[in-house]
């Protein structure tokens, strides 16, 4: 079928909107119309040059929508059912069988190179050329897209669909790494250094969980008085600070030191103030890259303390993206306040304000008129 997305042709070069010929969808697919999709910092990977992912793509992997067409051998969702697309896996290795899909065996090949070898078909540009359009398995930069059925989550119909993609990656990020990893419980102390849109996510998680200091880190001041509005007890305006004296704040705040904590921010001096204001035994979990290396605190070891990854939240999508729904119909997860919506046409402005921070979470709406 003939459809529109937003096309990347070059690493460096603008999203262009262009009419594509999608492929019907093929055993254990779904052909999703487009409600809503999130933009997201990972999205932009593929403008790193030698990355995995070759242009010319269609990306974006926070999709909402309508499933419209399904393909032979699925049962599980029905035409007309409202879903978030969330991350791809396989479904049947140890780590997706034990409940941790985000560690699926073949996690990068089918999330982060856009393309799989038989699919030269799926998404063709009108003069025949081939387009990557399996971008985390289902490249929603586009008002129609292909998925895996298992990767597909149907919600409910009363929800905003359009708003709901965010919850596929950012707020599962945030969210899961609050209450899967870190276990984060009343009267427990968290620190989330970063107040993006997972971080952000993460200081609402934990508020709905009770900790006692829920202590948000960042060098905006609008995004610190907003993770006060979404539950912080407090915050650290970290600018100019250097890392023992965040570090110092932070324990001040928190009486000793917090019990976990979470980085957001890839930012090497940041994850060592992170890992010295922990409580002996303390966790830090890493959503993040980091770029660079990490200088551990001389006491870090002898204390017990633990530095662990998080890809995805560790969650399983079928089971925290409708509890997450859930804390939001009850006023505690407003994720939404986090959303500005976009046209999927003005694309690149909402690049640029993501990159520039005047944005926290875009979401582009196809069809919709600037």
């Amino acid at each position: 079928m003939r459809i529109q997305a937003a096309v990347l042709r070059e690493r460096a070069g603008a999203f262009k909107i262009e009419d594509v010929d999608l492929a019907d969808p093929g055993p254990g697919e779904v052909l999703v119309e487009i409600a809503g999709t999130g933009f997201c910092h990972t999205d932009l990977l593929p403008r790193i040059d030698g990355f995995m992912a070759e242009p010319p793509l269609i990306l974006g992997h926070e999709g909402a929508g309508v499933v419209t067409a399904t393909g032979p051998g699925v049962t599980d969702v029905a035409v007309g059912s409202s879903v978030v697309l969330s991350f791809d896996h396989c479904g049947t290795c140890p780590a997706c069988t034990d409940g941790h899909p985000a560690y699926c065996r073949s996690f990068w090949r089918r999330n982060l190179v856009g393309r799989a070898d038989d699919d030269g078909g799926r998404a063709q540009d009108l003069a025949g050329g081939s387009i990557g359009a399996r971008w985390f398995g289902q490249s929603s930069f586009a008002s129609h897209t292909v998925a895996e059925a298992r990767n597909v989550v149907p919600v409910p119909d009363d929800v905003p669909l359009e708003l709901l993609g965010p919850l596929a990656c950012g707020v599962l990020t945030g969210a899961g790494s609050v209450f899967r990893v870190l276990q984060v419980a009343r009267d427990t102390s968290t620190a989330i250094y970063g107040a993006g849109a997972v971080g952000l996510s993460a200081v609402m998680a934990a508020a709905s969980a009770n900790a006692e200091y829920v202590i948000a880190i960042d060098r905006h001041r609008s995004r610190l008085d907003l993770a006060l509005e979404l539950g912080a007890t407090h915050v650290v305006d970290s600018t100019g600070l250097s890392v023992g004296e965040i570090a110092s704040q932070v324990k001040k705040i928190s009486k000793g030191g917090t019990d976990t904590a979470l980085d957001t921010t890839g930012a090497p001096a940041v994850v060592t103030a992170g890992v010295g204001a922990l409580r002996p035994q303390g966790t830090l979990g890493l959503v993040s890259a980091v770029a660079g290396s990490i200088e551990l605190p001389g006491d870090a070891l002898a204390t017990g303390k633990t530095v662990t990854g998080i890809l995805e939240g560790d969650a399983v999508p079928h089971e925290l993206i409708p509890e997450l729904i859930e804390l939001w119909r009850r006023g505690r997860l407003p994720f939404d306040r986090l959303i500005r919506t976009y046209p999927m046409s003005d694309i690149n402005q909402a690049e640029a304000d993501m990159a520039s921070g005047d944005t926290i979470k875009a979401v582009l709406i196809p069809g919709a008129i600037a």
